[in-house]
């Protein structure tokens, strides 16, 4: 396998989160006996692999144990509403059921004139001269839509259900991720009173459900909910092994200063294997400290300085005296009322701050301390 730090793990290559993928595999096979499948949230911090695990799981639900159509979106701030939402599932849909190979000839011609007719297409839009079809809302579109599809499609395709996947759901910030949540739950949890095996599983930070409160609260209920932290030593191990092809000491080895080093974190452990994969003929294992320096180097030229780079002074100021107050969690009083609170909502906004608790803040992860006091 070749560590790609900038991309997500392909799912034949994927490694670790065993326990999530035994809960999912478990909805699957539970909603084959009862018709309607759990819905999912996958929630954690940038690179700790959300986007890896949501592929997986696409993969895991098209195995022909589970039949279930997988249907993948990534979520982007040009989803400015719901009925855009909606659009852009029905879109990737029928990109997903036209990519079935097992689909008959005359479905596949069907379905063509069926998208062609009924999903937004650089604004083609609904037929709107029939008031039957006029659908004010993205609700009506996907209630309408996906009935219509289950009937005439998916069913006589032979799938179980169909799994749809929204990746960085908090990307779309026109709407309030309380009022979205609870409106997909809605959406959803009628598919399934309906007699229809819809689902959804969607990747968020791991705040997504901080402003759920009151009438809003069913929302965060309904998803089962998955909160992803770094590689443990057994998955960093079984990260190196997949990396590099040693003996099973010398793998060993590299996988323990690859622990030390990153602290199980997916994206840098992607990073560092990488850059040691280059060099492979000449690693040896009891002496990798002599590859830090040209790596760390590197590091701060390719993440951390676009992290910091449009910084305000204030804020800059502010993460330096993070990383020289310690390395764990501070509270915002320990900043003796010099920055004014919004400064530490920015930064946790841009990922460079955890919110651990009220008032109480660190940074996201410890290179990232190093940088900053190397470069102070």
């Amino acid at each position: 396998m070749l560590a790609e730090p900038n991309f997500p793990a392909r799912p034949d290559e994927f490694v670790g989160r065993r326990a999530q993928i035994a809960v999912f595999s478990q909805a699957l096979q539970q909603g084959l006996s009862t018709g309607r499948t759990s819905s999912f949230a996958i929630l954690g911090e940038w690179g700790i692999g959300k986007s890896s695990l949501l592929l997986k799981f696409a993969t895991v639900c098209s195995e022909p144990a589970f039949a279930m159509l997988p249907v993948f979106i990534s979520a982007s701030k040009d989803i400015h509403d719901y009925l855009r939402l909606a659009e852009s599932l029905l879109d990737k849909f029928a990109d997903a059921l036209l990519a079935v190979p097992q689909m008959q000839a005359r479905l596949r011609a069907e379905l063509r004139n069926w998208r062609f007719k009924r999903v937004n297409l650089g604004g083609i839009g609904l037929e709107r001269e029939s008031p039957r079809l006029f659908l004010s809302s993205g609700s009506s579109l996907l209630r309408h839509t996906l009935k219509e599809a289950w009937d005439h499609f998916l069913r006589p395709a032979r799938f179980n259900g169909a799994f749809f996947f929204l990746d960085d759901l908090q990307n779309i910030t026109s709407i309030n991720k309380a009022d979205l949540a609870l409106t997909i739950r809605d959406q959803f949890q009628s598919f399934g009173i309906d007699g229809m095996n819809y689902s959804v599983c969607f990747s968020a930070r791991p705040d997504y459900f901080a402003e759920t409160k009151g009438l809003a609260e069913p929302a965060a209920r309904f998803y089962t909910k998955l909160y992803l932290e770094p590689f443990t030593s057994e998955e960093t191990h079984e990260y190196a092994r997949s990396v590099f092809h040693f003996s099973p000491d010398a793998v060993a080895m590299i996988a323990a200063w690859l622990h030390e080093k990153t602290f199980g974190h997916p994206y840098f452990l992607a990073f560092v294997c990488k850059h040691l994969s280059a060099t492979a003929s000449h690693i040896q294992p009891q002496k990798l400290e002599r590859f830090w320096p040209d790596i760390f180097d590197q590091l701060g030229r390719e993440k951390f300085r676009s992290d910091v780079a449009h910084l305000s002074g204030k804020e800059l100021e502010l993460i330096h005296q993070f990383a020289s107050l310690g390395a764990g969690e501070l509270a915002t009083h320990h900043f003796t009322g010099k920055f004014q609170t919004e400064y530490f909502a920015r930064l946790a906004e841009k990922g460079l701050l955890i919110r651990t608790g009220r008032e109480r803040y660190k940074l996201y992860h410890p290179l990232f301390r190093e940088f900053l006091r190397q470069t102070k």
